[in-house]
């Protein structure tokens, strides 16, 4: 008899355009010009001293054992100084701040500690796919909310229904906002704070995106509303603020008993990062303020050109004030899938199908800074002969 699959595996959303990379290598291969704004992986470098950090730790044999889920101590420590220093924010670094591989683990691990049969998450449509991932590993319901520009794409959990908000576990919020590009305001965490609180649900607050932010916009942290340690985890990455995206870093920061809970998890699944990235992660932190504003001085020239040239091919495309994302109706009544097959089979353009993240992203397709000015620029001019 076949071994059988089990039931949470045929439960996942298929990925609606799973042979673009099959394609992509195809045209290629024929000599066609492939511009590639698809994943939210930006060509630029990481900070050298990042680097530097790498290479010195990586020839200390201690570096390369077991870090298990303590990690690295001087890694807890300057992220717990980074959060004071950034947001104001004291958080003790061995009891409520947690390395992570990459918070994609991080957040998708979270949901065993919390969810479990016959319980909900509420999720962004669309949003990141390990908020689904996790609860389906997990055992639990996603309870898809759309996120509509009429309400500046921000999850209105106070009009959830009653019976969705009492079986609820976690509500997951990501601001700035991936796939959206919209951030949200002060007072908007505030009452999503005293919503959780209220009933007993977790809060993940999915903050990969805060330091990628222009005109002056400065994200909060979720920490900045009184009383938000007791209900929420907050997750940060160095994947988009520092070009570190194959480095798998990050880290969870809130309450103890939540921070010890995904510990505790992650114990029975791995045994912590490579403690020589989590040197190079401190070295990231400590030259932040000086490394940081001109890596994000990049997105903002890349997101003023692709903005501006899009424009010109007759999208209709807000300037988004943080990530590094722009999130583009569909022109006329096409479908996102349609439009992003033809970008890519037509015009050698990878873009992002807004269905791929979620049935609430129909309608829009998300192009990634991801590319030089002046390959945004092509890239703008090749949508516009199929717009």
């Amino acid at each position: 008899m076949k071994p059988q699959l089990a039931g949470r595996f045929h439960n996942f959303p298929a990925y609606p355009l799973a042979d673009v990379p099959q394609i992509k290598r195809e045209l290629i291969a024929r000599g066609v010009d492939v511009i590639d704004l698809g994943a939210g992986d930006a060509d630029l470098a990481p900070p050298p001293a990042a680097v530097r950090a790498l290479v010195e730790a990586a020839a200390d044999p201690a570096m390369s054992r077991y870090g298990f889920q303590l990690g690295w101590p001087p890694y807890r420590e300057a992220v717990s100084a980074w959060m004071e220093r950034r947001f104001g924010v004291r958080l003790d670094p061995f009891r409520e701040i947690l390395p992570i591989i990459g918070s994609k683990e991080g957040i998708a691990h979270l949901a065993f500690c919390y969810v479990g049969p016959g319980d909900l998450t509420i999720v962004p449509d669309p949003g990141y796919q390990p908020y689904v991932g996790g609860t389906l590993l997990a055992g639990g319901e996603p309870y898809l909310v759309p996120l509509r520009p009429e309400n500046g794409f921000l999850l209105p959990f106070d009009e959830l229904p009653g019976d969705v908000v009492r079986r609820a576990k976690i509500l997951y919020l990501n601001y700035p906002n991936n796939p959206t590009a919209a951030v949200a305001p002060l007072d908007y965490l505030q009452r999503a704070v005293e919503f959780c609180r209220d009933h007993g649900i977790l809060l993940v607050y999915d903050n990969a995106y805060s330091e990628i932010a222009f005109d002056g916009y400065r994200p909060p942290s979720i920490f900045e509303v009184e009383g938000a340690k007791d209900v929420a985890v907050e997750f940060h990455s160095f994947s988009k603020t520092y070009n570190m995206t194959g480095w798998r870093i990050g880290w969870a920061a809130g309450g103890a008993e939540a921070i010890g809970a995904l510990s505790r998890v992650k114990a029975f699944v791995d045994t912590g990062q490579f403690m020589a990235v989590q040197a190079a992660a401190r070295a990231a932190l400590e030259c932040s303020e000086a490394w940081v504003p001109g890596n994000v001085e990049a997105f903002r020239e890349r997101r003023d050109v692709a903005v501006d040239a899009l424009r010109a091919q007759g999208f209709d495309v807000p300037v988004p004030r943080a990530t590094m994302y722009l999130w583009v109706p569909v022109p006329g009544d096409g479908r996102s899938e349609s439009f992003a097959r033809r970008a890519l089979v037509e015009q050698g353009v990878v873009v992002m199908p807004g269905a791929a993240l979620g049935p609430g992203g129909e309608g829009f397709f998300r192009v990634a800074l991801t590319q030089p000015p002046q390959r945004l620029r092509e890239a703008a001019e090749r949508l516009g002969r199929i717009a």
